[in-house]
C-alpha cells in the first residue's frame, strides 16, 4: 500500500476545541467544519464533537446534509445562508441555522411556508465589504424578521473580520467599533470572532464564537501569542522514502533540472506530490523531517513524488518515514515556503490521500 497518509488526532482536535471554548468564555464556541473541515474529513470530525459543542458552522447547505446524513444531530449554522429559496424547506427540516446577509435572502425567508421557524442570524458588513448589510438597514432587517413566524426568537447579529490576524493592524479595533455602532440600542445576541480574534481579541467575543484554523491546531496569528502554545496539530501528514541515490557533482535531480547538485550529494524520493496535496509551489530548501530530523526538499515537486537532501542525515533507508508537516513540523512554515498559507494547504488535501484516525 503506498505510505502516503493523513493521521488525524480526534484527541488533539477535543483539546482545541477545548482551548478555544475557555478562551471565550462565557461566549459559546461554534466548531467550523467548512471544506470538508478544514481538509480533515468532516463527517469523522463533527462525530468527533457532536457530543461537547452546541452547534457546527459550514458554507453551504450540501455540507450540512452530509453532516445530517451522518448522525450529526447538532445545529448546523449555513454561514453563507441560503443559496435558493427551495433551501428554506430543508434548513426547517434539518434545523439548520441561516445568516440572512442580503435582500433576496431576506425576501425570501418572509415570502416562504415553512413547517417549522428557523434560528436567524444577521450579517452585517463591519468594514470587510465581503457580504453582510450596511448598518443603516439593521434596524428594518431586525423588525421584519422577529415579526416573521418563519423565524425563531430573537436573531443574532453577527460579523466577519478582515485583519484579525495581523495583530497590529487598527482594521479590527475598527470593525468591533463600527459593528457595535451599528447594532446600538439592539440587545441581541452577538457573533464576530473567527479562530484569529477567539485568540486575540477578547473584546469580540460577544456571546458566539466561531473558532475554524485553529480546532486544527494551527494559529492563524501572524506572530507567537499565548494562546497558540496550547493548540495540537491535528493532521499529521507522512509518506515513505521509496529511493535512495548517490547524486554527482553537476548532476541535476527532477523535472526541469531546477536542482544541481554543488557537492557529492545523497537524494532520497517520497511518494508524495502535489497529488496528494503536497504544494507543487514547493522552493527547494523547504523543510521536512526524516525520521524525525530535519532535511531539504530538492528539485520540483511532481504528482507522485518528491526529492529530498538525506547526504547529512545517518543510516537513511528505503522504508524510512517522512513528515511533511505535523506536530514537529507546522504546516504554516511549509505553506510560508511555498508562498500560500496553512489554510490552503490543509482545504486542498485531495481524496486520495487517506485520512487515518486516531484517538
Amino acid at each position: 500500500m503506498r505510505p502516503a497518509k493523513a493521521v488525524i488526532d480526534l484527541a488533539a482536535l477535543r483539546n482545541n476545541f477545548n482551548v478555544a471554548q475557555q478562551a471565550a468564555a462565557p461566549a459559546k464556541a461554534i466548531a467550523v467544519v467548512k471544506a470538508n473541515a478544514y481538509g480533515h474529513g468532516a463527517v469523522r470530525i463533527a462525530q468527533a464533537l457532536n457530543d461537547t459543542v452546541p452547534a457546527f458552522a459550514v458554507a453551504c447547505i450540501e455540507e450540512a446534509i452530509e453532516l445530517r446524513e451522518n448522525d450529526v444531530t447538532k445545529p448546523i449554522l449555513l454561514l453563507e445562508g441560503a443559496f435558493e429559496q427551495t433551501e428554506l424547506a430543508l434548513c426547517a427540516e434539518h434545523d439548520f441555522w441561516i445568516v440572512v446577509e442580503n435582500d433576496p435572502q431576506l425576501e425570501a425567508l418572509l415570502n416562504s411556508n415553512l413547517k417549522a421557524p428557523l434560528t436567524v442570524w444577521v450579517g452585517i458588513d463591519s468594514g470587510m465589504h465581503r457580504l453582510g448589510i450596511n448598518k443603516d438597514n439593521v434596524s428594518s432587517y431586525i423588525n421584519k424578521l422577529e415579526a416573521s413566524p418563519n423565524v425563531k426568537g430573537e436573531v443574532v447579529l453577527a460579523s466577519h473580520f478582515a485583519s484579525a490576524d495581523e495583530l497590529d493592524n487598527p482594521m479590527t479595533v475598527n470593525q468591533i467599533a463600527h459593528f457595535k455602532a451599528s447594532i446600538d440600542g439592539y440587545k441581541r445576541p452577538t457573533s464576530l470572532a473567527n479562530s484569529a480574534a477567539v485568540m486575540a481579541w477578547p473584546d469580540s467575543h460577544g456571546d458566539w464564537v466561531r473558532p475554524g484554523y485553529m480546532l486544527y491546531g494551527n494559529s492563524p496569528l501572524d506572530r507567537d501569542h499565548q494562546n497558540d502554545k496550547q493548540l495540537l496539530p491535528v493532521m499529521n501528514f507522512t509518506s515513505a522514502i521509496i529511493s535512495i541515490r548517490d547524486i554527482a557533482v553537476g548532476e541535476s535531480v527532477g523535472y526541469a533540472e531546477s536542482w544541481t547538485a554543488t557537492r557529492p550529494s545523497q537524494v532520497a524520493t517520497v511518494a508524495i506530490g502535489y497529488g496528494d496535496g503536497y504544494p507543487r509551489h514547493a522552493p527547494s530548501g523547504t523543510p521536512v523531517l526524516v525520521n524525525g530530523v530535519r532535511a531539504k526538499l530538492v528539485g520540483r515537486v511532481s504528482m507522485d513524488m518528491i526529492t529530498v537532501d538525506v547526504t547529512d542525515l545517518q543510516d537513511t533507508k528505503i522504508g524510512d518515514e517522512v513528515t511533511l508537516w505535523g506536530p514537529e513540523l507546522s504546516v504554516n512554515e511549509v505553506a510560508s515556503c511555498a508562498g500560500t498559507i496553512g489554510y490552503e494547504l490543509l482545504t486542498r488535501m485531495p481524496l486520495r490521500t487517506p485520512r487515518v484516525y486516531v484517538d
